[in-house]
């Protein structure tokens, strides 16, 4: 089994390929869409080729950059469109291209890998874990009013105005509007501007029909907007919201759920632990669903990471990382002061014993440390180890990922 790089010349039968592994089809292009394979980067492609020169899987990566806790931007690669066709499964042609990929990508000097998992069972033995959660919340229209807010002062109010703009009209406010939301939420993922100049990737990215309520502040800068339709059932569904804070979340919120001849609401991708359904003044009213992962992290280079991101109280701790699908080892004393660390290697016992996958879950602060103790994953060697480690890691707010890729 030979792996090698793609190149622009290889897209036709890249996609095909992939395609066969998954036993479909590929899509017409529509509205006007790009489809979503044409912001591919072919120079960081890869295929799994037979003796005989016949390509049977596949391997992508797309250049991002990803939001640190403290607002700092790291690159990522993007892992995407893997795929092996049914004949040559289970035979290792995954695991093959992917220890090729992160080979690659460490040569390249990337330090973190990201991905979303088509299948949870898949990608944890490739160092993987689980970073970000998202949900669908559901409301009916008739039990859609909000509560009186409790507490009073600016945080809670909103001087800004919504206009309704269709999706063909307003493609650069959207950029724009994404772009400084992105930079300041951690676990957000840029979105190049050749995704939103070809259309490529699922709405308000692509093309596809659709109004867009923008929210402009008092000064009439856009600052926010919610992407919806509304189908033949008369459920208004939200692709997503961006928003610059909560109040501005709210006045879309507010909008969306007031909209005439509507049976429900469908907000598609909301952070676990968003304050929308504690605002409605029934709390049952929004119904949660499709609760699952979204943005998984792989650490590349366990001392770059963790010096990349931001931190927000002082402390140390000893980790013992083990990586067996790249069969290495690595015991880190991470020393933390002033909101910066240094990690550096060590011989001093360990406060936590952790897989890398586990560590990539724990990275951006969307995962406590304690859970996975508690799940009998990461082992504490000490008391207060896993608290303390809680403290450390933790983000000024839960890490959030919005971008399909």
């Amino acid at each position: 089994m030979e792996i090698r790089s793609t190149t622009d010349q290889d897209l036709d039968v890249f996609v095909d390929t992939l395609h066969a592994a998954f036993g479909r089809f590929p899509d017409t292009w529509a509205h006007g869409s790009g489809a979503w394979w044409s912001a591919l980067e072919m120079d960081r492609g890869l295929f799994a080729m037979t003796p005989q020169g016949r390509p049977v899987g596949t391997a992508g990566a797309y250049s991002f950059e990803l939001t640190l806790p403290g607002e700092i931007l790291a690159p990522a690669a993007g892992v995407t469109a893997v795929g092996v066709v049914p004949s040559h499964r289970r035979q290792g042609v995954l695991s093959a291209m992917m220890r090729h990929q992160l080979t690659e990508l460490r040569a390249r000097g990337e330090f973190l890998s990201v991905l979303l998992a088509s299948e949870a069972l898949i990608y944890r033995r490739f160092g993987y874990g689980p970073a970000t959660y998202t949900r669908r919340l559901t409301v009916a229209h008739h039990k859609g009013a909000f509560a009186p807010p409790r507490a009073r002062g600016e945080a809670h109010s909103d001087t800004g105005s919504v206009e309704v703009l269709r999706r063909a009209d307003c493609g650069e406010v959207l950029e724009e509007v994404y772009d400084r939301y992105r930079r300041a939420q951690p676990g957000a993922l840029s979105r190049p501007h050749r995704w939103w100049a070809v259309g490529a990737g699922q709405p308000p990215i692509s093309r596809a029909p659709r109004y867009v309520a923008v929210h402009r502040d008092a000064h009439g800068v856009p600052d926010g907007y919610a992407s919806y339709s509304i189908d033949d059932s008369s459920t208004l569904t939200v692709d997503e919201t961006i928003a610059a804070d909560d109040a501005v979340f709210t006045a879309l919120a507010r909008f969306v759920l007031g909209h005439d001849l509507v049976n429900e609401v469908v907000f598609k991708h909301v952070p676990p632990e968003h304050p929308l359904r504690w605002q409605l003044a029934d709390f049952r009213a929004g119904q949660v669903s499709n609760d699952t992962d979204w943005l998984w992290v792989r650490l590349l280079d366990v001392p770059r990471a963790l010096t990349a991101r931001g931190w927000f109280m002082d402390g140390e701790l000893v980790l013992d990382v083990d990586d067996p699908f790249l069969g290495e080892h690595g015991r880190y004393l991470l020393t933390v002061r002033d909101s910066k660390a240094e990690c550096v290697p060590t011989d001093r016992e360990p406060d936590l014993s952790l897989d890398v996958s586990d560590l990539g879950s724990i990275y951006l602060g969307g995962t406590a440390p304690s859970t996975l103790v508690r799940a009998g994953h990461i082992r504490a060697h000490r008391p207060g180890a896993a608290a303390l480690a809680d403290a450390l890691f933790r983000a000024e707010r839960a890490p959030h990922c919005l971008h399909w890729f």
